[in-house]
């Protein structure tokens, strides 16, 4: 079994919390690059399972962005005002053919078209670390990271970079024909 999936593949992608219990499901993503390293996705009005049981459908195009070392994925909205990133700051991915998986950590960058950024739910951070353990060495692991996506940010790095989604969102809607 590839530790990745392969391009063209449609997957799930699963969302945990650190406590093992499922946080969301996105019903279908299409694999646009698949390597050991990184799978770069794309999705459009996708169904989404919220971990209550509700459910509701995406409202735009998105390329996502999972590595396999870093501690962060990204969301990449295309909207008719321009692109907006959601950030997880979360495990780096697994994928283990049902799936590909990671676990949720509550933090949070919005990215606007013009990438200026803000953190979000630090609140809900700190709640869950306390209710949930998370140990000391995952919490600086996730502040590192911060520190690591809002460089990429700044830098216009990886998905951040203007080409980036230029080139993926083509590669994407070739597959929609």
């Amino acid at each position: 079994m590839p530790a990745y999936p392969r391009e063209g593949k449609i997957i799930q992608i699963h969302s945990y919390k650190h406590n093992g219990t499922i946080h969301r499901i996105w019903q279908e993503t299409v694999v646009l690059k698949g390597t050991s390293a990184y799978v770069i996705g794309g999705n459009d009005k996708t169904l989404v399972m919220e971990a209550d049981g509700r459910t509701w459908v995406t409202r735009e195009p998105a390329i996502c962005f999972f590595h396999a070392k870093h501690w962060f994925n990204i969301i990449a909205m295309i909207r008719e005002d321009g692109v907006y990133y959601y950030c997880n700051l979360s495990s780096p991915f697994v994928w283990d053919d049902e799936a590909l998986k990671y676990i949720d950590y509550d933090l949070d960058i919005k990215v606007f078209p013009d990438m200026t950024y803000m953190l979000l739910d630090e609140d809900e951070y700190e709640r869950h670390r306390r209710e949930m353990n998370y140990p000391d060495v995952i919490d600086r692991i996730l502040k590192n990271n911060v520190q690591k996506l809002i460089g990429w940010i700044q830098e216009r790095k990886g998905p951040f970079a203007p080409e980036f989604i230029d080139k993926w969102y083509g590669v994407f809607q070739a597959y929609q024909k």
